[in-house]
């Protein structure tokens, strides 16, 4: 089976979006903004590939500094991404009133200054942030095998035209055409959903020369009588940017590059909390392993590892003070949590080639007595993929560290863990769980 690589990415791309506390949609739209500014721009036919592939893709690395943010500011990391964007923050007055505004939100005004301080005045705290974000999307691009092209663009998508970006300080035609295009585009769609489309080309015009390449800005602003084209923005984004696609540069994935994308995927998710650096990796390891004591077959054993790679898609958009936080979590936190799987099933449910597993990975904290989340399903309701992604998930989580308890050894996660057989866990799939356990101890 062969499907379009850009069927995957541009349905994937919603659980980005989340993440960096953007409109479902970001980075679909930003592509076809992208697209629409290269084509009117005279971009070669060989750039607009490697352009494609990396605007649906910018934003892979944005869970890498997640924790980071939290670390520095103590508050919704998602909510501090969101409020930089719409900001001219290469100004230091501004960059220093959206970072206060984001420290300790809830703390005394004495400790949100002890916190601002200590990390204001210990170095380029924005460098650094775009640095993990960069760097790390532009590997996740080269775990799909896409072209190097597409990951330099990526690694460079904060660089200014004047050099006053990041993380490298590049300038002028230093900087891949492809990354000037998309650090445009993608301003321009978050100041047009946030303010409409003469507020977004306002505010391209401002920044050229600076921000910007002032031809590109041109061609953007050529555009404006192009009502169709904006109008067409408000529908559903991944069919939009469908047409954009090179149609002579097509690619296309097959298995082996369908299990990539879901590694790939799968280290966005991990990345999210220093507490989760392996968590989807681990699920999956295991969830093989009880697969293979049942005598699944591959084929069916392949899906399994899929949806065990991206079962916490969803954690994407839940904010590190609650995936982070080492007291007890409150109603609200919990609720959070809880939502995490919902969002998983509604982004598989928009991948071709996995929309059939999206339910069951989203349902991996259901029981069989009907008491688990997000929908209360029962015993009669779950197959054998969602019971084996629930024992594998919790033996991988307590045998890891957490923010609130050291990691657990096999054996005493398994003993928790047979009190549930029965009631939370099913007897045969905890069975196998314990077989494979025994061997790969």
């Amino acid at each position: 089976m062969e499907v379009r690589l850009s069927d995957i990415l541009s349905a994937l791309s919603y659980a980005l979006d989340v993440t960096e506390g953007q409109p479902a949609g970001h980075a679909a739209r930003s592509c076809a903004i992208g697209m629409r500014i290269a084509q009117e721009a005279g971009v070669c036919d060989e750039e607009l590939s490697s352009l494609y592939y990396a605007l649906l893709l910018k934003d892979a690395g944005c869970s890498a500094n997640a924790g980071t943010v939290y670390e520095l500011f103590g508050s919704d990391d998602r909510a501090f991404k969101r409020d930089r964007r719409r900001t001219d923050y290469r100004s230091t007055r501004v960059n220093a009133a959206t970072a206060f505004r984001a420290t300790l939100p809830n703390a005394s005004l004495l400790t949100r200054l002890r916190r601002f301080g200590g990390f204001a005045f210990g170095g380029d705290t924005t460098d650094r942030l775009v640095a993990i974000r960069c760097e790390r999307g532009a590997d996740i691009a080269r775990m799909i095998d896409l072209p190097e092209s597409t990951a330099r663009a990526i690694l460079a998508l904060d660089e200014h035209w004047d050099g006053g970006g990041a993380p490298f300080g590049r300038k002028g035609a230093d900087i891949p055409v492809a990354a000037r295009v998309m650090g445009l585009a993608q301003a321009v769609e978050v100041h047009l959903a946030h303010g409409g489309l003469e507020a977004a080309l306002d505010m391209a015009a401002r920044r050229a020369g600076r921000w910007f390449d002032p031809e590109l800005v041109a061609a953007l602003l050529a555009t404006r009588g192009d009502r169709a084209f904006w109008s067409s923005l408000g529908g559903d984004a991944v069919e939009v940017v469908k047409a954009f696609e090179p149609t002579d540069r097509v690619l296309m994935t097959d298995e082996d590059g369908l299990d990539r994308v879901a590694e790939a995927f799968a280290t966005v998710v991990d990345a999210k909390s220093p507490f989760t650096g392996r968590h989807s990796a681990g699920v999956a390891r295991i969830s093989v392993g009880v697969a293979e004591t049942l005598g699944l077959p591959p084929e069916t054993t392949r899906d399994l590892r899929r949806a065990a790679l991206l079962h916490d898609l969803g954690k994407l958009g839940v904010a590190n003070t609650v995936l982070d936080k080492p007291g007890r979590l409150d109603a609200d936190e919990w609720a959070a949590i809880r939502r995490h799987a919902e969002l998983t099933t509604r982004i598989l449910e928009r991948v071709p080639p996995f929309r059939h597993f999206a339910l069951d990975a989203g349902a991996h904290h259901e029981r069989l007595d009907g008491r688990g989340y997000h929908l209360g399903l029962t015993a009669d309701q779950l197959g054998w993929m969602p019971r084996i992604l629930a024992v594998a998930d919790v033996f991988e989580a307590l045998t890891a560290d957490r923010p609130y308890r050291d990691a657990l050894g096999p054996d005493e996660a398994l003993a928790i863990m047979r009190r549930d057989a029965g009631t939370a866990f099913s007897s045969e799939h905890f069975a196998a769980l314990e077989s494979w356990a025994a061997v790969a101890a």
